[in-house]
């Protein structure tokens, strides 16, 4: 019996997953120069729109579990990007800020996005179907996080 629903070339999540793995893989050369890995970079971008901010909330805008944050903040401390301070508020939250190391990364990122852009605008694919394509993947991950 043939179970046409279990064919790889008929899911939508194997697309989906692998598209993410390689366009992860086209950023490396770039955040290499930077000392960084692809989620230490999400973390940069999550703070350099908001700076201060906790734990939870940047696991959140990732849609990572904190566990899963944690141990990259702890690296990026280390490496002076950030710092990690016990809210005096509430000291059960942990207040993530940039370090000055951390803001100038902000400028020597900045053409990272616009790179990439170029680079997948050669492909078969315009940039108003990335565009696109980026807004109907918004939507989808909108619903998925409401289930």
């Amino acid at each position: 019996m043939e179970y046409e629903q279990l064919k790889l070339s008929n899911q939508v999540c194997f697309p989906i997953y692998a598209a993410s793995r390689l366009i992860t893989r086209e950023y490396q050369p770039h955040l290499e120069k930077l000392g960084i890995t692809y989620p230490q970079y999400l973390v940069l971008m999550v703070l350099w729109e908001k700076d201060g901010i906790t734990v939870n909330d940047i696991a959140g805008k990732l849609i990572l579990n904190t566990n899963t944050v944690t141990p990259l903040l702890k690296r990026m401390e280390v490496m002076g990007l950030i710092t990690r301070q016990r809210s005096g508020e509430d000291e059960r939250k942990v207040l993530i800020s940039l370090t000055d190391k951390g803001m100038e990364m902000k400028e020597q990122a900045a053409d990272i996005p616009l790179k990439l852009m170029e680079g997948l605008q050669n492909s078969v694919i315009s940039l108003e179907g990335l565009t696109e394509l980026r807004e109907n993947l918004n939507q989808l991950i909108a619903f998925l996080k409401e289930k």
